[in-house]
C-alpha cells in the first residue's frame, strides 16, 4: 500500500505524513513550487521523515488561479481553497503513475479562517474530484470516513481529531516524533504577505500579470509611474545582479553612469516622460556627488540611450511607490 502526502515544509504536512507511515504503509512525498513559494522545506521534511519527495511546478496553474479564483481571496492574495484544490488535483494525476491508493493531507478542521473551515475543505474536496481518497489524518475523526478507512488500509482508531487554531497537540506530537524540521505556521507563500501583495494587485490592475512580471514583485523598491509603466528599484547589489538575470525582454534596463546607484527594471510601454521619471527616480538613490546631475544609462536590447537628470526629490518617489 502507497500514499501520496502533500509536503508543505510544516508541521501539519510532516505529522500527518509520519502517522500514515507508522500504520506501514509507504509514502511518497509531493510538494510545488512557483514564483510564490518553493519547496525547499518539504525537501527538508522528507529528508528528515526518510521518505522520496516529488516537486511539481505549478506556475501557470497558481497565475491562471490569481486571475479568477472560483472562492475569492483571503486577507491578502492568497487564493488558499483554489490552490488547495489544485494540489490535491495534480497529485492525483501522479497516483496511477506512482502506484498510490490514496492522497493525505496536513489539514486540520477550523486551523484557517476560510480555507481550513468545513466548507472549505468541502470545496476542495469538490473541485480536486478525489474525495474519497483524500485522508486527512490530523482531524480525521471529526471527519466522515474515507475509503482508505472504510476498507480497512488504515486503521481509523490511530487517527486524530485536531481542530481548531491551537499548536499544542502538534507541538507535543513532534517532541514525540523527533521531528525539528518544519516552517513557522503560514509562512512561506507570498500571496500571504501584505507588501508583495500590494504590488502583484497593481500587476492585476494594469493587465500586467504574467511569470515574468511577477517574479519581478519579489525584488527591490516597486514604483507605478504612469498607468503603462512601472520600475524596480534594487536595493543593494544581491538584488541588482537579480533584477539583471531576470528583465523580461522589452524591458528596460536602467543604472548610473558616473557614480554607484542601483540597477533598475522599467516595464510596459514606456513613454519619454516615463523614462524621465524612472531616471530621476534611479538618480534619487545613486550615491552622491559631482555633477550634481547623474547620467543614467538606459537599455533597451542592443540600444543604450543616456539622460542627464536631476534627482527626483524623496517626497515625489514616495509619492510614486506601490
Amino acid at each position: 500500500m502507497r500514499a501520496l502526502a502533500l509536503l508543505s515544509g510544516g508541521l501539519d504536512s510532516s505529522l500527518a505524513a509520519k502517522l500514515i507511515a507508522d500504520q506501514g504503509i509507504e509514502v511518497v512525498g509531493v510538494s510545488f513550487e512557483s514564483p510564490f513559494f518553493d519547496a525547499g522545506g518539504a525537501r527538508e521534511a522528507a529528508a528528515e521523515l526518510g521518505i522520496p519527495l516529488v516537486v511539481i511546478d505549478v506556475s501557470e496553474d497558481i497565475l491562471n488561479i490569481l486571475r479568477a479564483p472560483r472562492y475569492g481571496f483571503g486577507k491578502h492574495m492568497n487564493p488558499c481553497i483554489d490552490c488547495h484544490a489544485l494540489m490535491v488535483r495534480r497529485a492525483a494525476e501522479k497516483m496511477e503513475e506512482l502506484g498510490a491508493s490514496f492522497i493525505v493531507t496536513g489539514e486540520v478542521v477550523g486551523q484557517r479562517p476560510k480555507s481550513q473551515m468545513r466548507f472549505g475543505l468541502e470545496a476542495v474536496e469538490r473541485e480536486s474530484g478525489v474525495s474519497r481518497v483524500l485522508l486527512r489524518p490530523l482531524s480525521a475523526q471529526l471527519l466522515v470516513p474515507t475509503l482508505p478507512e472504510e476498507s480497512r488500509w488504515v486503521d481509523r482508531t490511530r487517527l486524530l481529531a485536531l481542530h481548531g487554531r491551537t499548536r499544542r497537540p502538534q507541538l507535543e506530537l513532534a517532541a514525540a516524533y523527533g521531528l525539528t524540521h518544519f516552517n513557522s505556521p503560514a509562512g512561506g507563500c507570498l500571496l500571504a504577505d501584505a507588501n508583495y501583495s500590494r504590488a502583484l494587485r497593481d500587476l492585476q490592475e494594469h493587465g500586467r500579470l504574467s511569470l515574468p512580471s511577477v517574479r519581478l514583485v519579489a525584488v527591490g523598491r516597486q514604483f507605478r509611474i504612469s498607468e503603462r509603466a512601472k520600475l524596480v528599484v534594487g536595493r543593494n547589489q544581491s538584488e541588482n545582479a537579480v533584477l539583471m538575470e531576470l528583465t523580461p525582454a522589452g524591458d528596460l534596463l536602467l543604472r548610473a553612469v558616473d557614480r554607484k546607484g542601483p540597477i533598475a527594471v522599467l516595464s510596459g510601454p514606456a513613454t519619454d516622460e516615463d523614462r524621465r521619471t524612472a531616471a530621476g527616480i534611479v538618480a534619487s538613490y545613486a550615491d552622491a556627488g559631482p555633477p550634481e546631475n547623474p547620467t543614467i544609462q538606459i537599455r533597451d536590447g542592443e540600444t543604450i540611450t543616456e539622460l542627464v537628470v536631476l534627482p527626483l526629490p524623496r517626497e515625489q518617489v514616495r509619492a510614486l511607490a506601490i
